[in-house]
């Protein structure tokens, strides 16, 4: 016993037809369906697949007033987006070129505190002006029709009429005759392509250039000063005391990579200390200066005691022996704390002989090769 359902391609699925298969292949040939022009295609596709049309709205008719003036606020809409996506590109590629050079700073009041709000304006601004664009386009432009239909397989009659469907919503939007919005449209991509490529040039640039890990604002000549500004002379600490010192530059005592322990040693301590090689001549007298972040984690090592010449972090409870170069002898840190070469200027202040050697803080993945 076989069944036959009559419905309007509920069966299909061959792209010839054929005595097993019913529906639409069987009304209308390839052949057929090639001769038949657009317009009616569509409607054969709409009837066909059981689609009802409820309501039909047209758009504005073509070449008028009301027309032309809404053809004018899409176009705006996707001009001003193509200009702010641009504009984000030139603010992104320009910082540092012919815009001045972005560097973040604690309480600066440069184009450094502009660069990143003005970034994320210009592409909020792209993507809102892109989707009013979008809504006045579908609103004002475009016929609004509401249908019913039922869903059903495909055939390579649906495949044919769908590709008409598709090709009349094309003709139905107009764009073809309403050159401001295609040039706008193009205008905007392509400010769009950019705005989103051009943030992926961070992703290919040496991010070692300049060695930003492996340096410090220590230098040549840098006097060590207090938090509060006041630069330090031999004498000024007791022995077996540590004070934090900072690098006496611009916001010296904020920069969190730059603080440094100078320690001076009791007489016992300075006749035990054995420095690292190649550092024996990196302390002045009886001081000695490491740095103050953990080569474990990143914290701050703060705690110091005297008696058995510890320093230890208080996060995880890494100690590190002044008198052998500041090297680990319990915990999680596996490095010595890197030293600061000392020196004495005319003025009779401690100042740095160079930057730390060696990075500060704790390892990274390619430390060893910078």
């Amino acid at each position: 016993m076989t069944t036959h359902d009559t419905r309007p391609g509920s069966t299909g699925g061959a792209d010839t037809p054929g005595p097993l298969h019913g529906g639409p292949d069987d009304d209308y040939t390839p052949e057929q369906l090639a001769t038949l022009p657009r317009e009616e295609l569509d409607r054969l596709g709409a009837r066909y697949d059981g689609v009802e049309v409820l309501h039909v709205e047209p758009g504005p008719e073509p070449g008028s007033a009301l027309e032309k003036r809404a053809v004018r606020q899409v176009g705006l809409m996707f001009g001003l987006a193509g200009l702010s996506a641009f504009a984000f590109v030139v603010v992104y590629a320009g910082a540092g070129w012919f815009l001045p050079d972005w560097q973040w700073e604690l309480g600066s009041n440069t184009f450094s505190v502009l660069y990143t709000p003005l970034l994320g304006l210009l592409m909020a601004l792209a993507f809102t002006f892109f989707g009013v664009g979008l809504v006045l386009y579908t609103k004002k432009l475009l016929p609004h029709e509401t249908a019913v239909q039922d869903k059903h397989d495909g055939s390579h009659f649906d495949r044919v009429t769908t590709g008409a469907t598709l090709v009349g919503g094309l003709h139905n939007s107009g764009l073809k005759r309403r050159k401001l919005i295609t040039r706008s449209l193009a205008f905007m991509g392509g400010g769009l392509g950019l705005m989103l490529v051009a943030p992926l040039g961070g992703l290919i640039k040496d991010p070692n250039e300049g060695d930003p890990l492996g340096t410090t604002e220590w230098a040549e000549g840098v006097r060590l000063v207090r938090d509060d500004g006041t630069p330090i002379r031999p004498g000024d600490q007791e022995p077996g005391s540590l004070e934090t010192v900072f690098p006496a530059v611009p916001e010296g005592n904020r920069l969190s990579d730059a603080a440094t322990m100078l320690i001076r040693l009791r007489p016992s301590q300075l006749e035990q200390a054995t420095p690292r090689s190649g550092q024996e001549d990196f302390g002045y007298g009886d001081y000695v200066a490491y740095s103050k972040i953990c080569t474990h984690a990143g914290c701050p090592v703060s705690l110091y005691e005297q008696e058995t010449s510890r320093i230890l972090c208080p996060c995880h409870q890494s100690q590190f022996d002044v008198t052998q170069g500041a090297k680990p002898v319990f915990g999680p840190a596996t490095r010595s704390l890197p030293q600061l070469p000392l020196a004495v200027d005319d003025e009779g202040f401690f100042v740095a002989r160079s930057d730390y050697i060696e990075a500060v803080g704790p390892t990274y993945w390619n430390r060893e090769r910078i």
